[in-house]
């Protein structure tokens, strides 16, 4: 899948970023939390907008999509693509700053945690969010991205845990 160039699946005869990911943060399905949050981090209770409500619940997935967008696009340089892993499903190479450029927006993979682990970390796995979508949770990891992403998901969602 090429959406304007911003996604990039995994070929067959790639390593898959997944197994690294799972190894890396010790990977639990089921658990809360799923993964050994890293230190530094912020992890955003979603809570408010699942529920019953599905308009409300469409209205906070889209807004949390584009505000990690935005902020994707201020830490990470143009030319940087990310991970996107997704338990379960094919992986990605995902440029943030294509993405932007892309209207609408195309989410193969959501950064929102829409019935799936998802992930969307840096190349060397230091830097990037995972969406747990049983907890309702979107940890986000590494100083640069908490100092840019956390305040603009706090200022309407609650934090639920610092790493």
């Amino acid at each position: 899948m090429d959406l304007a160039g911003a996604w990039e699946r995994f070929d067959a005869d790639e390593e898959d970023p997944w197994a690294t990911f799972e190894t890396r943060f010790a990977f639990t399905p089921g658990a809360r939390p799923a993964i050994d949050e890293p230190s530094p981090s912020v992890t955003i209770d979603l809570a408010p907008i699942f529920g019953d409500d599905q308009a409300r619940f469409n209205a906070g997935e889209t807004a949390v999509n584009a505000i990690t967008l935005v902020a994707l696009t201020k830490v990470f340089h143009p030319g940087q693509p990310l991970f996107v892993v997704d338990w379960q499903h094919p992986s990605y190479r995902f440029w943030p700053h294509r993405q932007a450029l892309t209207v609408p927006p195309q989410w193969p993979v959501g950064v929102f945690p829409n019935g799936d682990y998802h992930g969307f970390v840096s190349e060397d796995f230091t830097i990037g969010t995972f969406g747990h979508p049983w907890e309702e949770t979107l940890c986000v990891f590494g100083q640069p991205l908490i100092d840019v992403l956390v305040p603009m998901l706090t200022a309407w969602l609650p934090i639920l845990r610092r790493s």
